[in-house]
């Protein structure tokens, strides 16, 4: 692992997790069990009953690209995936034109004169629970997060794991260059990215969609030019372990 600056956000983040692109059916398949236990165990957006194998998935998966975060113990921590359009929103929707189409502010979205070809939603953003508690709060699947011997300082870095997922779906962006970007995302994700320098413009109203969400959109570059230091560091490291498995 390159070597970061001491004390570093991405070094303290790195030293506990991986973050990288899933590229193996067992990879995937760790990604379908947290959005599994998030989606249908913890919060119920989902019906367990429609996913007996414990993988929560859609009709958009065969054909996105999955971000996972691993803890250093090997349990899958959180995931994301960027979902690309290669058609029009009659013929080929994307998730939220699909399911939120009436909460987009239309008027906003034909304004920005979009390539659709260049168009993508990053979704599925999940943190498992056991990275969401304090350690001994409650039991996961997993037994006792503090069992895992987890410093205050690393628990810390619990913080960091969603932000990842997005500097990973970022990467991901880049890479493919489907670099005008839509996401559904409850309230608080755009504001704490907003404090890393990192500005959404709202696409729509609030719509209960897997909870309180938003349609949010902004361009690749734009991300890339707000990010503060340490992010940016952090996006750097990111961005070139999952650009080394892209281009295999």
């Amino acid at each position: 692992m390159e070597q970061k600056k001491s004390g570093s956000l991405a070094e303290h983040f790195l030293e506990y997790f991986s973050v990288q692109l899933a590229t193996t059916d067992e990879e995937r398949a760790h990604a379908y069990s947290i959005r599994y236990r998030v989606y249908c165990e913890e919060f119920g957006y989902e019906n367990p009953a429609n996913f007996p194998d414990q993988m929560e998935r859609d009709e958009y998966d065969d054909r996105s690209l999955h971000c996972l975060i691993m803890h250093r113990s090997g349990m899958p921590a959180g995931c994301v995936r960027l979902v690309p359009t290669d058609g029009d929103i009659e013929t080929d929707p994307l998730p939220f034109e699909k399911y939120c189409g009436d909460s987009v502010d239309s008027e906003f979205v034909g304004s920005l004169d979009l390539d659709r070809a260049q168009v993508c939603e990053i979704s599925r953003l999940a943190v498992d629970g056991a990275f969401r508690r304090r350690s001994g709060e409650a039991k996961t699947r997993f037994g006792e997060v503090d069992s895992m011997d987890i410093s205050r300082r690393e628990e810390r870095t619990f913080s960091m794991i969603a932000v990842a997922g997005f500097l990973a779906a970022t990467a991901l962006t880049e890479l493919s260059g489907r670099t005008q970007v839509f996401a559904m995302m409850e309230p608080f994700l755009p504001r704490l990215m907003k404090r890393s320098g990192i500005v959404f413009e709202r696409a729509g109203h609030d719509i209960d969609y897997h909870g309180n969400r938003a349609p949010y959109f902004i361009r690749t570059e734009a991300a890339l030019e707000g990010m503060k230091g340490d992010l940016k560091e952090m996006y750097g490291f990111v961005r070139r372990e999952i650009g080394e498995a892209y281009k295999r």
